[in-house]
Formats: structure tokens, C-alpha cells, sequence
């Protein structure tokens, strides 16, 4: 392979190494660029000569300010870099550039499983809530029982999973902050995949009662659902850890009769609830897999279909990106609220965006956390920003939305779940994550990793890298990979092998 490098934009004056093994000091580039240091693969070259306190130009957006003079065909790194600060939330274009709308795209359908309520599974499965976290062990027990004595007995039903958490007690339950892992777990509660009725076992002395966790209108509703059979079960109200376990089969299988009648129909892409998320990222994501996710969701945008984007941490040093794209100026000022909410709760714990970067970001050529949001957010495709959903808020917006969730790989996905039927996830460094609720799709965005990882990796973005293959043709195989997999056509390697990490509500508020 002859000597590459990857200049985003015309202003950029620092490039990344595209060469898997990195290359070497005295390496000379076409145009005439030598390098005067070794350079491993996704870091940053400097492409010209640099004095001190020069801005460094990724992405034709400045991700630092050089430390010193640097010359050209040197290695950037993380140390030679003052991070900027944070866009000012004050006087951010709002809804000034919305981009028009493009061509609908028609005749796009998956199967999927239609609900009484109109939303659509993609995924059969029965659910049982816990609303503390000391019901979990019993839970995970009877799951167990469930899925060899009883599941077999349903084939239409995909699984049988525990909605386990660490929430539930112990917490100021009235605090501010609180409602947000309460309304995440009472959508996650109600999934589309689940049918829309979970059975839930409850302690009976803890602070997230059944009652709260689900208001009375809500818990009626569930119960007609779920066709007057018990959906309740309180731990203490029982006699013994045997009766217990009795009592969650006995409801289990009379769900799992419901459950099994459910069939996969002809609906329209438009049904789609799509959650994007990073995790494992480096230099190559904001210039493969993340641009050919934001091609899908463009196309998915144009199918009807809804496209979430999150972890604000990730989104704040791009937010001046964002808020001109705005359908209007509410929902700018939505996006500015949740990026001052996040600033705020950051200043709270005396942190602040820059403790987000990882270890394994800054090997995989990712200087800060601003080089980070700007790749990031590439997800977002070019569509216009429709709405904004706060932490915890169920999305119900049609179109590209921004659901504000923390960056963590678990606590995000966890969030997004509330919300979404299928899951797409990108990654650099490489992830083994995966939902036990939603499909859950990896994209790398080197062939290096996909080629290391054959049984993790679904798609392999790095072509972009090396020109095999462009950003559109890779956001049309990630388009009709969404549609298989969304249909039960194909499986994700996550599901494959059943890597499906807990659930991780994320609780702002004091522990008691």
C-alpha cells in the first residue's frame, strides 16, 4: 500500500495516517510531504509547518491550539494541543440553515411485529420488570427456569429476558433528577418488542413502587393488555422463594401464549425508531463509519423513519454544527437547554467535557474531546434537526432527533432503548456491546479491526479509508442491513452470539 493520508476539509492543516502499520520517519507522500517522525495509523500528520499558538484545523474546525512550533510532517499529538473551550451557548445561530427536505424514498418495508398500540417490534420477546434491584437474582433465576422448561413450548417467541437495574431504593426518589431512570425504565417497561405489556415483580418495601413506577392509569391499561392475568407479583406477599418462582412461571407462560400468537407483518420503513451511538472511536470514525451511518439515516430520514443521535458530550464542542439545522427555533433552543443542563451537572461533580476522551480514543489518534464531537456528530447525517428529546424522554418525533443521554456506552444505550427498535452502533477500537431487547449493529471504521474481528464486526466501513468503497454505497449496505435485520432476515453477530449487556439507567440525583 503506497504511502495515504486523509485531509477532511481544504482548510484542515493536520491530516491522518491511513497505512494499517502506521509509517515511518522519511516516508514521502505523492504531493511531496516527508515525514520527519514515525506516525502510527489514525494519527495526525502536520501538513505544513505550524508556529506556536497556531490553531490546529481538523474537520475545517480548529481542535486545539498548537503548544509550541511545529514543523511539517510531524507527529500531532494530544500533548502538543490546548483544548479550546466549549462554543459559548450565548448567540448560537438558531434554525438559520435548515436544510430542505430531500426526495421521499417509497417502497421500503420490513416485517415487523404491529402492537395493539400501533408501534412495531422488531423482536418477540417477553419481558420481566424488576422495579428494585434486590428482586434481580430471583428474576434471573425464573428466566432461567423459563427459558428451558417453558419457552420451548413457543416457538414465535424470541426470548425471555430479565429487565434487571441497580435503581429502585436506596435513592432520593423525589429528587430532581429522579424522574429520569424512572420514565427510562417504565418505556423500556413497555417496548415494542415486548408487546407492550411486561410482567413485573416487585419487592413490596421499596421506594420505586409498581404504583410509581407505572401510574394507576398506566398499570389498568397493562393489565387489559395482558388480558387480565396476573402481571404483578410482590416478593413479600408470597410464601417462600419456591412460591415465587412458581407464581413468575405461572404468568410467564400464560404471557408467552399471548406472545406466541404474534405475527410478522408487511410494514413500512417509516415504523423504524433507529438509535446511533459511538463507542471505541478513533481519527477513522468521523471519516468512515460515522459519515456512512449519517448516509443511512439520511435515507432512513427520507423512508419516514426516525434517527436518534445522543451523548451530548459528544455533541457539545459541535453544537454551533447543530443549531443552525434546527426545523425552527425551539428546537434550537431545546438543544442549547440539554447541552446547559449537562454543562451544569458536569460543574456539579467538578468535571467537566474533557474527562471524556478514553484511553483507547487517544491510541486510536483522538486528541480531545472536541476532535471527538466533531466526528461524532457526523452520525447525524444532513438532515434537518426535527426535535429534541430531554434525558429520559421518550422520542415520538418523526425525522432526525437529538435524544440527550450522558456518552457512556451504557448508559446511552440504555436511554436510546426507551425509545428505539433498532440499534446501530460504530466503533474504532472495537466492542463487544450488544442489547438483549434490540438488534444491535456494529460498524467499524477500519477494515483492520473488521479483519481482526470477523464475528464481531457486521459491517466494515474502512473501505471508505482506502477507496474500495464510498460513503454512499456503504450508507445503502447499512440501510438494507437495518431493513434484514429489523425483518428477522439476518442476525447481528451481537445476537449470534447473545452479548447483551446490563441495563445502566442513568440516575443524576443523590444516593441515600
Amino acid at each position: 500500500m503506497e504511502p495515504l493520508y486523509i485531509r477532511v476539509h481544504e482548510r484542515d492543516n493536520v491530516a491522518i495516517i491511513v497505512n494499517p502499520e502506521g509509517l515511518p520517519a522519511g516516508t514521502r507522500f505523492p504531493d511531496g510531504l516527508t515525514l520527519i517522525e514515525n506516525i502510527p495509523q489514525a494519527h495526525k500528520v502536520a501538513l505544513r509547518e505550524l508556529s506556536r499558538g497556531e490553531p490546529v484545523i481538523r474537520y475545517g474546525e480548529i481542535i486545539g491550539w498548537a503548544t509550541g512550533a511545529v514543523k511539517a510532517g510531524s507527529w500531532v499529538r494530544e500533548d502538543l494541543l490546548v483544548l479550546p473551550q466549549p462554543p459559548p451557548l450565548d448567540g448560537l445561530s438558531l434554525a438559520t440553515a435548515p436544510p430542505a427536505a430531500q426526495p421521499p424514498l417509497t417502497g421500503y418495508c420490513f416485517e415487523g411485529f404491529r402492537n395493539q398500540d400501533g408501534s412495531v417490534g422488531t423482536k418477540n420477546i417477553l419481558g420481566i420488570t424488576t422495579t428494585v434491584q434486590c428482586v434481580a437474582p430471583t428474576v434471573d433465576y425464573a428466566v432461567q427456569r423459563i427459558k428451558k422448561e417453558i419457552l420451548p413450548r413457543f416457538p414465535n417467541v424470541d426470548d425471555v429476558i430479565a429487565i434487571t437495574h441497580t435503581y429502585g431504593c436506596g435513592v432520593a426518589i423525589d429528587a430532581p433528577g429522579a424522574e429520569i431512570p424512572i420514565s427510562t425504565l417504565k418505556h423500556i417497561s413497555t417496548h415494542p418488542n415486548l408487546g407492550g405489556a411486561p410482567l413485573i415483580v416487585s419487592l413490596g418495601c421499596e421506594k420505586l413502587q409498581p404504583e410509581r413506577l407505572f401510574r394507576a392509569p398506566d398499570l389498568a391499561q397493562l393489565q387489559v393488555l395482558n388480558n387480565d392475568d396476573p402481571l404483578l407479583i410482590r416478593m413479600q406477599d408470597e410464601r417462600g422463594f419456591g412460591e415465587v418462582v412458581r407464581a413468575i412461571l405461572s404468568a410467564a407462560e400464560k404471557r408467552l401464549e399471548q406472545l406466541n400468537r404474534r405475527q410478522r407483518t408487511t410494514v413500512p420503513a417509516s415504523e423504524l425508531v433507529v438509535g446511533s451511538q459511538c463507542g471505541g472511536s478513533d481519527a477513522f470514525s468521523g471519516v468512515t463509519c460515522n459519515p456512512a451511518v449519517g448516509y443511512a439515516a439520511d435515507l432512513l430520514v427520507r423512508a419516514g423513519a426516525t434517527v436518534m443521535f445522543s451523548e451530548v458530550t459528544e455533541v457539545r464542542d459541535a453544537v454551533h454544527l447543530l443549531t443552525p439545522r434546527a426545523i425552527n427555533q425551539d428546537v434550537a433552543r431545546a438543544l442549547i437547554r440539554e447541552m446547559k443542563w449537562y454543562d451544569d451537572y458536569l460543574a456539579r461533580g467538578s468535571a467537566d467535557r474533557s474527562d471524556n476522551p478514553t484511553p483507547g480514543n487517544k491510541r486510536g489518534g483522538l486528541a480531545n474531546v472536541v476532535e471527538k464531537a466533531l466526528g461524532s456528530v457526523a452520525k447525524a447525517g444532513t438532515s434537518a434537526l426535527m426535535a429534541v428529546a430531554a434525558q429520559g424522554e421518550k422520542v415520538t418525533a418523526k425525522g432526525l432527533v437529538f435524544a440527550a443521554t450522558p456518552a457512556s456506552d451504557f448508559i446511552c444505550g440504555t436511554q436510546q432503548l426507551a425509545s428505539m427498535n433498532l440499534h446501530i452502533f460504530t466503533t474504532g477500537e472495537g466492542s463487544p456491546y450488544g442489547l438483549a431487547m434490540v438488534p444491535v449493529i456494529k460498524v467499524s471504521s477500519r477494515t483492520a479491526l473488521a479483519e481482526r474481528w470477523p464475528d464481531l464486526i457486521d459491517i466494515d466501513a474502512g473501505r471508505i479509508a482506502t477507496g474500495t468503497a464510498t460513503i454512499e454505497e456503504v450508507g445503502w449496505e447499512i440501510f438494507r442491513f437495518m431493513l434484514d435485520v429489523a425483518s428477522g432476515k439476518k442476525k447481528t453477530w451481537a445476537d449470534h452470539w447473545g452479548l447483551h449487556n446490563a441495563l445502566a439507567p442513568f440516575n443524576p440525583g443523590p444516593v441515600t
